[in-house]
């Protein structure tokens, strides 16, 4: 799609949506973390009943646990509530049941919002993405390893370990002092909360209950962030070339769902309308979608099309695609000077 190069247009035109409701907040915290905590009391009363009573509320508690994690994201961006001091409270409390420190992952995720789709600025708060180029100038065993990395059953299966579990507990080096006090208390707090737990339930009981939602939940939620900007016709673009606003339009999904999809995933599909303005709440992602026609041309998947968007590893910057790997080899490709071997 042609997209309006003027950011002031969108700024313009979505400001109306982009103002906190306190009373929808609140809805959403009712709707999200009160049920997921519901749900879990109730799976550990059922333990005791039958284990396959147990496993069938699995799927509903994952679905409300993907829901927390987007309230945790708004509150990420100030925009669940009026109050910014509320959002950071409430984020940071929310921060425990999704296990990641607050400060921690709301600077990481305005650096993505920064720098989504900017060839020269990937790596933080991305999926990684190499261009066919650079997959081509590297040793077999940098080739392995990133097939590895975005072969389906380790980015699905092993991705949830590495982003909820192992992740969040590292504090890079380097870190500034609010990063790393948000991932140590995080971590303390976490600590005190587990162990608690294990002490009053018992550690398998808690395991359980807690592992397959949790797990679940967080493959499900790498494959949302997956689709949002891994899709076929998506946007890559270098230095003077990269635009903000073609980013949003051209490198961020429509991902069209079902309504109770919609519900649990919190409107994240509306995803191009999020990359414009980062300040509009879950809530008021629909009515800001459907405000301009404009809307219509975005990239639009329906939920096979992202299902089967985890086809596509590699940008191929002469066509301006992302391909699969054994498109990539259907056609030679030039080495980089200076690259690796």
């Amino acid at each position: 799609m042609k997209s309006e190069p003027d950011p002031q247009f969108w700024r313009k035109a979505l400001a109306p949506y982009a103002v906190p409701c306190a009373r929808r907040g609140t809805l959403s915290i009712a709707t999200s973390a009160l049920p997921y905590l519901a749900v879990s009391v109730v799976m550990y009363l059922t333990l005791s009943v039958s284990l396959a009573l147990t496993g069938a509320l699995v799927v509903l508690a994952a679905g409300f646990l993907v829901r927390v994690f987007i309230v945790f994201h708004d509150c990420a961006h100030g925009s669940l509530l009026p109050s910014r001091r509320a959002n950071t409270v409430l984020g940071t409390t929310l921060g425990l049941l999704v296990l990641s420190p607050f400060r921690r992952w709301r600077h990481d995720h305005a650096v993505h919002h920064a720098t989504a789709g900017d060839l020269d600025r990937r790596g933080v708060g991305d999926i990684v993405t190499l261009t066919v180029a650079e997959y081509t100038a590297r040793s077999w065993r940098g080739r392995v390893g990133y097939r590895l990395i975005r072969n389906p059953l380790v980015m699905f299966g092993l991705g949830p370990v590495m982003a909820m579990i192992i992740g969040p507990r590292i504090v890079a080096r380097g870190a500034r002092p609010r990063i790393r006090n948000s991932v140590l208390g995080t971590d303390a707090a976490l600590a005190l909360l587990v162990g608690g737990l294990c002490w009053l339930i018992g550690w398998k009981d808690f395991l359980i209950v807690w592992t397959p939602s949790a797990f679940l939940a967080g493959s499900i939620g790498i494959w949302l962030f997956y689709v949002q900007h891994q899709f076929e016709d998506a946007y890559w673009q270098s230095g003077e070339k990269w635009s903000y606003t073609d980013a949003a339009l051209r490198g961020s999904s429509h991902l069209k769902l079902p309504s109770v999809l919609r519900f649990f995933t919190g409107n994240i599909g509306l995803h191009h309308v999020h990359h414009l303005n980062a300040r509009i709440p879950n809530y008021n992602l629909p009515q800001a979608h459907a405000a301009s026609p404009l809307f219509a041309g975005v990239p639009t998947l329906s939920l096979s099309d992202g299902l089967r968007a985890v086809r596509y590893k590699l940008w191929d910057e002469q066509t301006g695609q992302l391909v699969t790997f054994a498109q990539s080899r259907r056609r030679p490709i030039p080495v980089p000077a200076g690259a690796d071997g």
